[in-house]
This record gives C-alpha cells, sequence and structure tokens, in this order.
C-alpha cells in the first residue's frame, strides 16, 4: 500500500471486535458537535493517559463527564475513584477550557480535532482501553485513519552518535520508499534523522508530539515540524498552545506504540524514553525490532537488552517490513561472496586441497593426498587447469600464482 494513495488489502492492527457507545462508533459514525466541543474541552482538563477520566468517559461519555465537572450538583463527586482533591484540580482546568476558541485556532493551521467516532479515527489507538486519548489534535492534509493503517515507529536517542544517525535516516528512507509511513517524536538524534530520511525520498512521516500542534518543540526543529505540517502529519494530544512536560513526554510515547504496526529503537542507554515505547508495544502485541550498536557503546546498552528479550534484531527497511508487513514482503536472502572455488564439487575441491601452497607435485602424489585413483586424480587436474585453477610445471602441477592486489601490500615497508 503507498501511503498517499489509501491502504491496501490489510486490516487495522489491534483492532477491537466490537465497540460500546463509549469507545466510538467505527469509521463510519458522526460525532456531534457536542461531543466534539465536549472532548475537546477535556483535552485541557484531563492528563494524557488519564486512566481514571478515561473510565468516566466510557461510563458517562464527554458531554455528561464535562457538565459534572463544570456543575456544582454534587453529580461529579458521585464518579468512582473521584477525590475532593482531584475534583478542585480538574474544575481549575476547565475554568480556562475554552473549545471553541482551541478549535478555531487549530482550524487557522489547517488542522482540526479528530474524535472516537469520526472516520479519521485510527482504531487501533482503542487497544489503549481507558488510556486511549480524549481525541487528538491533527495538522497536515493527509488522512490519519488510512496513513496509521500501515506505519512504523523509528525512535531512540536524542543525543545519538553519528552511527545512530546514520541507521535512523537510512531505515526512514528505506521503510518510506517500501510504502510505510515513518512515526517518531521529532525530537533531537533519531527521531529527527528518521523524519529527513522519510522527507528525503519524498516519503510519508508522522510527528506526535508531547505538546500543542501549534508549538515548534523543540524549536530548533520548527522548520522540520512545519514541512512534515505541509506535507504529512503533526499530531498530539493537547489542546493548542500547551507546552511538553517531563511527563508528557513519557506518555506520549504510548500513543506511537498504539498507532504504528511495530517500534524499532536505534540507540538507546538503559534509562531511555524510546524503551518505554518499545515496552508499550510489547504489552500491546506490537512488533518490537532493535538496531544493534557496538557492545562497547552505553548508548546501544539499552537496545542489546531489548534483544536479549523478545526484541527483533534488524539492521535495514527490508528487514523491518518483512516482520511488520503483509504475507510476501520478504527481504532478499542474505548470504556472504559466492568465490569460484566454492562451485567446485566435493572430489574436485579435494583434489585442488592436495596440491601443496608452494611447488609442484606429481599426479600420484596428488591422487594420494585427495584418496583418489591416479587417473580421476589427473582427469580432475586438467578439469582445474582448464577453469584456471592450476598449471603445469614439467611432469608436475601446481597451484596457479594469484595476482598481488595493492590493498595486499603493507604500506611502508615490506
Amino acid at each position: 500500500m503507498n501511503p498517499r494513495t489509501g491502504p491496501g488489502q490489510g486490516q487495522e492492527p489491534g483492532c477491537l471486535p466490537a465497540r460500546d457507545p463509549g469507545r466510538g462508533a467505527g469509521p463510519g459514525a458522526v460525532v456531534s458537535d457536542r461531543e466534539r466541543l465536549a472532548r475537546a474541552a477535556l483535552t485541557r482538563i484531563l492528563e494524557p493517559g488519564d486512566e481514571r477520566g478515561g473510565r468516566w468517559l466510557r461510563e458517562v461519555g464527554a458531554v455528561e463527564l464535562l457538565r459534572r465537572i463544570a456543575t456544582r450538583d454534587g453529580a461529579a463527586e458521585r464518579l468512582s475513584g473521584m477525590t475532593p482533591k482531584r475534583l478542585d484540580g480538574y474544575r481549575l482546568r476547565a475554568e480556562s477550557a475554552e473549545p471553541e476558541r482551541d478549535l478555531a485556532a487549530v482550524a487557522v493551521l489547517g488542522g482540526r480535532f479528530v474524535c472516537p467516532g469520526d472516520r479519521e479515527w485510527p482504531s487501533q489507538l482503542d487497544d489503549l482501553a481507558d488510556a486511549r486519548p480524549t481525541g487528538l489534535w491533527v495538522r497536515g492534509p493527509r488522512d490519519l485513519r488510512l496513513w496509521a493503517l500501515r506505519s512504523v515507529a523509528v525512535v531512540g536517542s536524542r543525543a545519538c552518535t553519528p552511527y545512530g544517525s546514520h541507521m535512523a535516516a537510512s531505515l526512514g528512507a528505506g521503510l518510506a520508499e517500501l510504502g510505510w509511513v515513518v512515526v517518531s517524536g521529532a525530537a533531537f538524534g533519531v527521531d529527527a534523522a528518521a523524519h529527513r530520511g522519510a522527507l528525503a525520498v519524498d516519503g510519508a512521516t508522522m510527528a506526535v508530539l508531547a505538546c500543542g500542534v501549534d508549538v515548534a518543540y523543540p524549536r530548533g526543529h520548527a522548520e522540520l515540524i512545519g514541512r512534515m505540517a505541509e506535507q504529512g502529519l503533526v499530531i498530539g494530544e493537547l489542546p493548542p498552545s500547551d507546552h511538553p512536560t517531563r511527563s508528557r513526554f513519557i506518555l506520549r510515547n504510548r500513543v506511537i506504540a498504539a498507532l504504528t504496526r511495530g517500534t524499532v529503537v536505534v540507540e538507546a542507554e538503559y534509562r531511555s524514553g524510546s524503551l518505554v515505547t518499545a515496552r508499550s508495544a510489547q504489552r500491546l502485541g506490537r512488533f518490537t525490532m532493535g538496531v544493534p550498536g557496538p557492545a562497547t557503546s552505553g548508548l546501544s546498552a539499552g537496545v542489546h537488552e531489548l534483544l536479549r528479550g523478545e526484541g527483533v534484531l534488524v539492521t535495514d527497511a527490508s528487514e523491518v517490513a518483512e516482520l511488520v508487513g503483509d504475507i510476501g514482503e520478504l527481504a532478499p536472502a542474505r548470504r556472504g561472496p559466492v568465490h569460484p572455488r566454492d562451485l567446485l564439487d566435493a572430489v574436485s575441491a579435494r583434489v585442488l586441497d592436495a596440491l601443496p601452497p608452494r611447488g609442484a607435485v606429481g599426479g600420484r602424489d596428488v591422487a594420494r593426498g585427495a584418496g583418489t585413483s591416479i587417473d580421476e586424480a589427473l582427469g580432475r587436474l586438467y578439469e582445474l587447469h582448464s577453469l584456471g585453477f592450476v598449471e603445469r610445471d614439467g611432469d608436475g602441477w601446481r597451484l596457479t600464482p594469484r595476482p598481488t592486489c595493492n590493498d595486499d601490500v603493507r604500506r611502508g615497508g615490506t
């Protein structure tokens, strides 16, 4: 499937077989204006990944949940797990919630707010259960659901090495050329290299931000994020103008893991947010892959630990596509170089091995060393002669001298 034209015959990974009204009614449903406004407001009130809030959403719906939080009629206090302290915090945030303003702000940027039940909603996010996003703020001309159907996450260290940057860019470009959408977090290091690799081949790439989609974070990636918003997609759970925090980065990673068919980790220390993404992918039943690095590199230590567990070692885009793709998307067979000697049959190889490295020997000596008759040894020697492996030396036989390459001569002396 080409991400630019739409999905192929594959099904969405991890889709739930049935949904109740609180989980969205599927790609053909229409979300009411009241529901959209309520969910937009709740993105300012509930933190990403708030499972209590997600449970309340499922139980009473977005419109009713927002009403209970905003209205002091005692209904909010009856929600399971609601405490006075928690409710005070929600109500403080609710005072500044202006969903109409937020929807208008993202519309000015050419964006939109996608809710569960919208045709564009990626239903694999429902695998997050009560921790799924309340909704997603989206910038970009592409269809989020169609792009997510055939997507792979490439994540890793912010302070990556040149090797890590090279591998991320190669994976990004290779996956994009194979028709996959490259998903990452727009951070420094591996994330940016993966995005740029995809863009370099005019491929499809999507950034999942831990802030509002109108906020360029990090600031050094303002141009990169802007380019993805024009050519691809930039998405996030937080409303316009909201800024990232340490916890929001970690919670953002669960969306990357759930949205994609698999996660590739390129360079990660033992304590790395990219490993959080990988573990989330494992819990969700997604493929988890890692690119190996030097055994002495601390930046690859986390990847190696991942590979010692359930992670699969990959070295290029074709290996990733073979794992996460459809039947028939196979990586090319790998083997070392084939030398002319490898093509000899067993007897001819033994005859060739019977010749000494230097000097010539007679046919009888060759037959004795090869364990064959003299006639068979001579017959094989003539065949090897025609193939250029041996040559006559008077009455004997010797190995054909191999030409010396300049690379084989030691520099600075003999």
